[in-house]
């Protein structure tokens, strides 16, 4: 029988549980999974093509195989694991920088602050960096390129995959980054025609792009630049965000929303996408995935917390769509 784990060892794994997430970010830094691709190596062959020093490499690496990621074999050599097969670089659902992002200094400076936003009304990331976190973004546009990497994902199949998109004459991707959703959803829907809406320097971007530049898809894709706290693009059949009201407080969510409501056509819906809060104590990721949000000065929200925004904004909470990802589409129209 597998031993029984006390309650302290499990709250020192806990606790400790920010050497890991540190790790990983060294290893996603220095490219391993990718450097283990053509099969096991030993930490002198790593160090040399990563240019940093091996007995060091190879303790990183010997406490990362101990939770998992990679695997060190006979002969001192590691190789990858399946979890260790994520952090590579051009495969589907890549973590590579989703674990350089949510580990990088101005993150984690931010959340030393968390204690200040559970104490006062106070941002952490405000208190942290004097600014919110994309004006923040804006002045620093190797930061705002890794965020925008690592909102592609696994997720967007599921989403295409789960809702009848192919219903609706044209799809405007509110917040909509540098295109991976739209460019799948698309994709999936051989008729529908898209239109990607972002801040100018997002859009600038998304111009330059891999996936916009997908066979077939720029035909059908419109590029529109704004703010959606002042309006969207009009005239659509549906207006698709995800991972923006997260983003922001209620009211600001009830201003996009009602952006959304004006623009789109008599029997338009507004689709959101996020994760949903569920009730009770079950371990969840959107319940961490929350304080993450406080620091930067968003929420997640229950289902009544949706529909309490959506009724602000003019609309009606019709249904909550469950995806193969953490993620859910929330769907409004008119009340």
């Amino acid at each position: 029988m597998p031993k029984k784990i006390s309650p302290h060892a499990k709250m020192l794994n806990l606790v400790i549980g920010h050497w890991v997430s540190r790790l990983i970010q060294v290893a996603a830094h220095l490219n391993i999974a990718d450097l283990l691709k053509a099969g096991p190596r030993t930490a002198e062959q790593l160090a040399k093509a990563a240019h940093v020093r091996a007995p060091q490499l190879y303790r990183v690496l010997r406490a990362l195989a101990s939770v998992g990621v990679f695997a060190e074999t006979k002969g001192g050599r590691f190789k990858l694991t399946p979890l260790a097969a994520t952090l590579q670089t051009g495969v589907p659902g890549s973590m590579r920088t989703s674990a350089l992002m949510l580990n990088s200094d101005w993150q984690w400076d931010a959340w030393q602050k968390l204690l200040d936003g559970v104490a006062s009304d106070d941002v952490p990331f405000v208190k942290a960096h004097g600014m919110p976190v994309f004006e923040y973004l804006e002045k620093h546009p190797q930061d705002l390129a890794a965020f925008h990497d690592s909102a592609t994902g696994l997720t967007n199949p599921a989403i295409a995959a789960a809702y009848n998109f192919s219903k609706f004459g044209t799809l405007v991707d509110v917040g909509g980054s540098h295109g991976a959703l739209l460019t799948t959803i698309l994709k999936a829907h051989p008729r529908l025609k898209g239109v990607l809406f972002d801040q100018p320097s997002v859009i600038s971007g998304a111009k330059k792009g891999r996936h916009l530049a997908e066979p077939g898809i720029a035909p059908r894709c419109r590029l529109e630049a704004g703010s959606f706290f002042v309006s969207v693009p009009a005239g659509a059949d549906a207006y698709i965000m995800k991972y923006i009201l997260h983003d922001w407080d209620d009211e600001r969510c009830v201003k996009i929303l009602s952006n959304c409501r004006a623009a789109m056509n008599k029997n338009g819906r507004v689709l959101v996408v996020d994760s949903v809060v569920p009730p009770g104590n079950a371990p969840g990721y959107v319940k961490l995935l929350d304080i993450e949000m406080l620091v930067i000065g968003g929420r997640e929200r229950t289902k009544a917390d949706f529909s309490s925004i959506f009724r602000k904004s003019g609309l009606k909470l019709t249904r909550v769509i469950a995806t193969k990802s953490p993620l859910s589409i929330i769907e409004g129209a008119r009340a």
